[in-house]
């Protein structure tokens, strides 16, 4: 038998995926060849299928099968609003809600100078020169409330500020259906301190 059988690089390659532990990827394994080869097969063409023809969108950065994304070439998109997000998952989220019709742009990540990331690394010169050509009205930033999505907002805050557009952070509260005794201080804080005027 060999060093590291087929199996075991089975398990190895499902310990790839985030929150699969050596456990879950080997019940995973173990489901693929004892019940279900024929869905081991389609799961492996499908993989190398995306592989081979998912890229990056050449204005947002999002994930796309040609030089553009879907949302960067619908016409019926607000061509004035740009949101940035963190990644493509963040893009996923805010589609589904149904509410944002303008563009996007995906910084595949966030300002870290301890880790070497910094504003080339997550394309904010891109995202520059994409303002200053396109009739961009507003900015939207919808990067994650922790310290580095916050240091992030910030630095596009400044960059945004230099070319006179108008710019906006999404919300951050207490969620629907959420008992406030329940809620965090921090997410309290965000909640109170973006509160909003109900008129009349």
């Amino acid at each position: 038998m060999s060093d590291i059988s087929a199996f075991d690089s089975l398990v190895s390659a499902f310990c790839c995926l985030p929150g699969v532990g050596a456990k879950s990827a080997q019940r995973m394994a173990l489901h693929l060849i004892e019940r279900d080869r024929q869905g081991g097969s389609v799961l492996s063409e499908a993989l190398q299928h995306a592989l081979e023809k998912i890229g990056k969108c050449k204005l947002c950065r999002n994930l796309s099968e040609g030089e553009h994304c879907e949302v960067c070439v619908d016409p019926h998109r607000d061509k004035s609003l740009i949101c940035v997000v963190e990644n493509p998952a963040d893009v996923f989220a805010i589609e589904q809600s149904g509410t944002y019709r303008g563009l996007y742009f995906v910084l595949m990540g966030y300002l870290s100078p301890l880790d070497g990331i910094g504003p080339d690394e997550i394309g904010l010169e891109a995202f520059k020169n994409r303002i200053i050509e396109e009739e961009i009205k507003e900015v939207i930033l919808a990067t994650n409330p922790t310290v580095e999505g916050e240091a992030t907002a910030f630095y596009i805050t400044k960059l945004v500020g230099l070319q006179g557009i108008q710019i906006s952070r999404i919300a951050h509260g207490v969620p629907i259906g959420g008992e406030l005794e329940y809620v965090d201080s921090n997410t309290l804080a965000h909640a109170l301190s973006g509160r909003r005027l109900i008129t009349k």
